[in-house]
C-alpha cells in the first residue's frame, strides 16, 4: 500500500488499520508513518479553518506491522482560534505512538519575519541516492526517495554536523496534493543525523519529535522534490539532539523539526 492508500484507510475506518511490512523499519513500523496516520485521525476532529501549527510526537513503543492498529483522537480544548488535540495509535491495548497537536486559525498581526533561507544543494541528478535494497535498507525506503547533498550516508564515518539533500515520494503513480501527513513521512524518512558519524552499523531511532508547520502550506504534489537539512546540536551518551527543516524545491520553508534520537553505537 502506498502512503496515500494508508491515509485513505484511516479516513474510512481509523479503528482497524493494518500497516503492511513494506512500511517496516527494523523490528517496527516506520515512525513517520505512525505519526502521519495518528495525525489523520486528529485532523478529522478539528474545524477546517484551523490548520495544524505544531505537533509533539512521542514514540512510546514499536508499531508492529501486519497487526491491526487503531487511531484515536481526543479534543482537549477548543478556544476561539486554537484547538488542542491528543492523538494515539493503540495496538494490542497499548499506546505505541502519542501525538499532541495545536491547530490554529490565522489572526491579524503586525509581526512578520522572513523565513530562514533554504540550503544550497547540488542538482538532484548529481546527488547520491539511498537505493532501496531489500534486507539492507529499511523497508519503508521503497516508498520514499532520498538523495544526499549535505554530509554523508549512515555509517560512512562522516563527522559533519549537517546532513541533508532531496526527498520525495517514491512509487506514487498519480500526482496528488501533498498533505501534512505526507510531509510527516518526508521529514522522518531521513535517518538520525548522528548515524553518519559511525563507521559500522548500529541501530538508531527517534525518541521524541516536535514539528512545526509554516501556514499556509505551499502547494506541492507527490512527484515533487523537497529540500531537507538537519544539524546536530549535541550528541553524547547514546542520545543526539538535532534540528531540521524542510523546504520546497524552489526554497520556500514548509516545516521546522526537532528530534531527540537514540543511537546504540
Amino acid at each position: 500500500m502506498t502512503l496515500s492508500e494508508l491515509i485513505q484507510a484511516v479516513r474510512e475506518n481509523p479503528q482497524e488499520v493494518v500497516v503492511p511490512s513494506s512500511w517496516g523499519q527494523g523490528r517496527a513500523g516506520f515512525g513517520g508513518l505512525a505519526a502521519a496516520l495518528v495525525f489523520e485521525a486528529m485532523q478529522a476532529n478539528v474545524p477546517g479553518d484551523r490548520p495544524v501549527r505544531s505537533l509533539a510526537i512521542t514514540f512510546v513503543g514499536p508499531l508492529a506491522v501486519d497487526v491491526p492498529v487503531s487511531f484515536e483522537a481526543e479534543v482537549l480544548r477548543e478556544g476561539k482560534a486554537v484547538s488542542q488535540v491528543l492523538g494515539r495509535a493503540v495496538q494490542n491495548g497499548q499506546v505505541v505512538t502519542l501525538v499532541q497537536g495545536s491547530f490554529g486559525a490565522p489572526r491579524v498581526s503586525a509581526v512578520r519575519v522572513e523565513a530562514v533561507p533554504a540550503p544550497e544543494l547540488p542538482p538532484v541528478e548529481e546527488c547520491q541516492e539511498l537505493p532501496y535494497v531489500g534486507g539492507a535498507t529499511p523497508e519503508f525506503t521503497r516508498h520514499l526517495a532520498l538523495r544526499w547533498g549535505i554530509g554523508g550516508l549512515p555509517f560512512s564515518g562522516n563527522t559533519s554536523r549537517e546532513m541533508g539533500g532531496w526527498v520525495r515520494q517514491r512509487g506514487e503513480v498519480d500526482r496528488e496534493p501533498v498533505t501534512v501527513s505526507h510531509l510527516l513521512a518526508l521529514v522522518d524518512a531521513w535517518p538520525p543525523a548522528v548515524l553518519p558519524h559511525l563507521k559500522s552499523f548500529a541501530p538508531g531511532s527517534s525518541l521524541t519529535w516536535t514539528i512545526e508547520f509554516v501556514q499556509p502550506l505551499p502547494l506541492l504534489d507527490t512527484h515533487e522534490w523537497c529540500r531537507y537539512r538537519a544539524e546536530i546540536e549535541h550528541a553524547q551518551d547514546g542520545y543526539g539532539h538535532c534540528a531540521a527543516a524542510l523546504w520546497t524545491g524552489s526554497g520556500e520553508l514548509i516545516a521546522l523539526s526537532r528530534q531527540t534520537v537514540t543511537v546504540f553505537g
